[in-house]
């Protein structure tokens, strides 16, 4: 399927993705290709990549 308008994320690039999460049209720069997302939404659920987590990191999220 062929892609064409801007980038919804940036504005100014030509659009060559779709997110498969919220249908977005985006950039290279704005696609995260390992889950197929945007990156507004690949943010939001985590990439997946080493790192990355949807935790906080203040080290009380377990506290009793």
């Amino acid at each position: 399927m062929s892609v064409s308008g801007l980038c919804t994320v940036c504005e100014s690039e030509s659009a060559e993705y779709t997110c498969g999460r919220c249908g977005s049209l985006v950039c290279e720069a704005h696609y995260e290709p390992t889950v197929g997302f945007c990156v507004e939404c690949a943010g939001e659920i985590g990439s997946g990549r080493p790192g990355d987590t949807d935790q906080p990191d203040d080290g009380d999220t377990y506290r009793f």
